[in-house]
């Protein structure tokens, strides 16, 4: 029997992807599983859960299990699926009508536009809109996802 996932877990997890970790739904419980790479090579070379910390063995032990059974794990979206960038810009976009828009537009251009971006949303308190637009997109993306997986998700 599959469950449906909760949409803002799957946002979440998206929004904390990061380059070690691989975060998968359990179609079968929506739960959202993260796995490090750490554990999946101890799962992958089916390395002994002694030669690991205790606090790490059910990870471990899920690491296995997503493997073993990769129908019922579907891997979330990585940061590389996000495209912030592109989101950043978009937000700018969305503001192109105001004085800020457009500056915001002339510093998201070239390298350390991100660093840019942030200090300049924080001088112009602005932080929370970008949140909100941030937190918007990823839900769309997530959405897509979901959908393009056929997982069902409840808000």
């Amino acid at each position: 029997m599959t469950v449906a996932v909760k949409l803002n877990d799957v946002v979440d997890a998206v929004e904390a992807a990061m380059d070690e970790t691989s975060q998968y739904v359990d179609r079968e419980t929506g739960e959202i599983v993260p796995i490090s790479s750490e554990e999946r090579e101890a799962a992958e070379e089916d390395e002994p859960l002694s030669d690991y910390p205790d606090w790490q063995h059910d990870s471990i032990l899920k690491a296995r299990e997503v493997m073993k059974e990769p129908a019922r794990f579907c891997e979330l979206p990585t940061q590389f699926d996000v495209h912030e960038y592109k989101i950043m810009e978009d937000f700018c976009f969305s503001l192109a009508d105001s004085a800020e828009g457009k500056e915001l537009l002339q510093l998201v251009k070239g390298q350390g536009a991100f660093g840019r971006f942030k200090s300049a949303i924080h001088s112009l308190g602005i932080e929370n809109e970008w949140n909100d637009f941030k937190r918007d997109e990823l839900e769309r993306l997530a959405i897509a996802w979901l959908e393009g997986n056929e997982i069902a998700y409840t808000r």
